[in-house]
């Protein structure tokens, strides 16, 4: 059961909340109808049930909010807009990549592509999908978790007949199986046709919580609304008389005090009222539309939970905010101010239940990757081969082409573009957060990304030295293409570069939400931060460090093997040198910013 309790939204710049003290619930195995004219609050009241915008109130899903829920993706599905994933992905690796996100196996996935009918489509990509496939799309990824509760924003809108048909069948069957499914609608007569319950909202208040039955009858034929203190003896008075005039009136008793009479005029039933001497306190036509008057501001009370509505139907009492998790709610709550009601603050989307496979199949699930890679490749080949005719390039610049005039290697650059599209994508196309332009700064998902992008650079790094050097032994024979004797030294120093640019790419596309940030923060390593180092290396008064290992080993607890002592002289070597020194320093800016960054927002590590 989904129970919302007191929803209201933060006013902004002096205006009233889009959602005010919004209180009703959605049962399983029922179909609830949140309808509302367009900016009428509906969404709003969606987004604060799932915590993504700050306000008042509390909303269960079986007795939980939902930052309780240890796996949310489990417990709710939602559909809010389109599916927020890269245009070039296809629709198979979205569903795998969601997989990730949400700790199921991947099989689920192709599951789901048979239950929503895209199982001929899981090769397409997302940047070509219909609207109605989208929306398919989106309801799959929804019930990748076998949620419990369906929340749904306009989940038909812009939809053809025959894909509003499937897509309430299907809505149907997950509620015929238990499940909770709430939807918001526009068109209250596509409501009452589909919903089982329908709550009405207008201004971001409730205005009539009905079962289909009693809405049908009241809000979409037009009647003649009458209070009276002798309602029923009128209500018989006007069957009476349009029996013996023939006249096909129906007259529903709403209370002891109001009528609902349908197929007649506001004067019609007035003459009858005076000629039978019957006090009427209230007499107007209606005609059904979405937004009718709201009741008095006193007469909806703030603090506990209450119903509203305008037929017979009513539902049990709602738990208060106060009661213990889980519990029913009790038989007589207490009075509350609406202040007592806990605040909303918007949580941070979760990270990954399986982080290193979510890396992996983002990184792997779109064109851009393959396509870097081959150009880099490419690029390296080119630029090998014609530095090798002039003759004058050393052996290791130019097994990694890297001509002087450039400030990095393409294999490096490269391997800096994918660590800033590492975190660039996250912002552009966020497939971990309902909520767009937010990304979970997780200690799990950083290093993952970290791991993954070093990876991917060290497998750039290998097979372009690999390329060139069997580019220049078929271009040139096998003297260009030798090994040199400190090629162990020389192979760490090319992939200290390669994977430091990654991670310079990756931690400042994550401080600056940007990839361009990334990129402009590997560019600033060769060409601002290594002149300023090589400077103060270069000055006459520097130190050296040598003897460092045999220190360390004297002041040191434990003993380490003496084989230790020539990788860490080759560590303090590659540090010795200014592209070294540079990218050390600028990899441990980046990352106590974004550690800063993190802390400051309040991050979930």
């Amino acid at each position: 059961m989904l129970q919302a309790i007191g929803l209201t939204s933060a006013p902004h710049r002096d205006r009233p909340p889009e959602v005010d003290d919004l209180t009703f619930e959605a049962r399983p195995g029922l179909i609830t109808a949140l309808l509302g004219a367009p900016g009428s609050g509906k969404t709003m009241a969606l987004r604060l049930m799932l915590e993504l915008e700050p306000g008042r109130g509390v909303t269960y899903f079986r007795g939980r909010p939902l930052h309780r829920v240890a796996h949310p993706a489990r417990e709710v599905g939602t559909l809010l807009g389109d599916v927020p994933g890269h245009p070039a992905r296809t629709v198979r690796g979205q569903l795998r990549l969601m997989c990730a996100v949400a700790g199921v196996p991947v099989t689920r996935a192709e599951e789901m592509l048979h239950v929503v009918g895209l199982d001929g489509l899981g090769d397409q990509r997302l940047g070509t999908l219909s609207l109605g496939m989208d929306r398919r799309l989106g309801l799959a990824a929804a019930l990748l978790g076998d949620p419990h509760t369906l929340v749904l924003d306009e989940p038909a809108e812009g939809l053809s007949p025959r894909d509003n048909s499937w897509l309430y069948g299907l809505l149907r069957g997950h509620a015929d199986h238990g499940g909770t499914v709430l939807c918001t609608f526009a068109d209250p007569k596509e409501a009452a046709r589909v919903a089982d319950r329908v709550v009405t909202v207008d201004g971001g208040r409730l205005v009539a919580d009905q079962d289909a039955v009693a809405f049908a009858r009241t809000r979409l034929r037009p009647r003649v609304a009458v209070a009276s203190p002798h309602a029923v003896r009128l209500g018989t008075l006007v069957s009476r008389e349009a029996r013996a005039a023939r006249r096909s009136v129906e007259v529903v008793t709403e209370d002891g005090c109001h009528l609902s009479v349908y197929g007649t005029t506001c004067a019609e039933v007035g003459e009858t009222a005076f000629r039978h001497g019957v006090l009427v306190h209230r007499l107007t036509e209606e005609f059904g539309d979405t937004n009718p008057p709201l009741p008095p501001r006193m007469a909806v009370p703030p603090g506990p939970p209450r119903e509203v509505t305008t037929g017979p139907a009513a539902t049990a009492p709602l738990p208060t905010p106060d009661m213990p998790e889980g519990h029913g709610a009790p038989t007589n709550p207490p009075a509350s101010p609406r202040s007592s009601l806990p605040l909303i603050t918007p949580t941070r989307p979760r990270t990954p239940l399986r982080p290193l496979r979510y890396e992996l199949r983002r990184l792997l699930g779109v064109r851009t990757t393959y396509l870097l890679g081959a150009a880099v490749l490419v690029g390296s080949v080119v630029l090998a081969v014609l530095l090798g005719r002039g003759g004058r390039t050393p052996l290791p610049h130019l097994a990694a082409a890297w001509p002087g005039l450039l400030p990095l290697p393409p294999a490096a650059f490269g391997a800096g573009v994918l660590g800033a599209l590492a975190f660039g994508e996250e912002y552009r196309y966020p497939a971990l957060a309902a909520d767009r332009g937010t990304v979970p700064r997780r200690l799990g998902l950083l290093l993952a990304k970290l791991a993954v992008s070093a990876a991917a650079a060290l497998l750039l790094a290998a097979l372009t030295v690999v390329l060139d050097g069997q580019a220049l032994r078929l271009v040139y024979g096998s003297d260009l293409a030798r090994i040199p004797p400190d090629w162990p030294s020389l192979a760490a120093s090319w992939a200290g570069l390669t994977v430091g640019c990654a991670w310079a790419g990756l931690l400042a596309a994550g401080i600056f939400r940007a990839t361009t940030a990334g990129l402009a923060a590997v560019l600033a390593v060769p060409v601002l931060v290594v002149p300023l180092v090589q400077k103060a290396l270069s000055s006459p008064h520097a130190r050296s460090v040598a003897g460092l290992p045999g220190r360390l080993r004297e002041v040191a607890w434990l003993r380490w093997p003496h084989e230790l002592d020539g990788w860490l002289t080759a560590a303090l070597r590659l540090l010795a040198r200014p592209q070294g020194a540079a990218l050390a320093l600028s990899l441990t800016v980046l990352l106590c910013a974004y550690v800063f960054t993190g802390l400051r927002g309040r991050a979930r590590w």
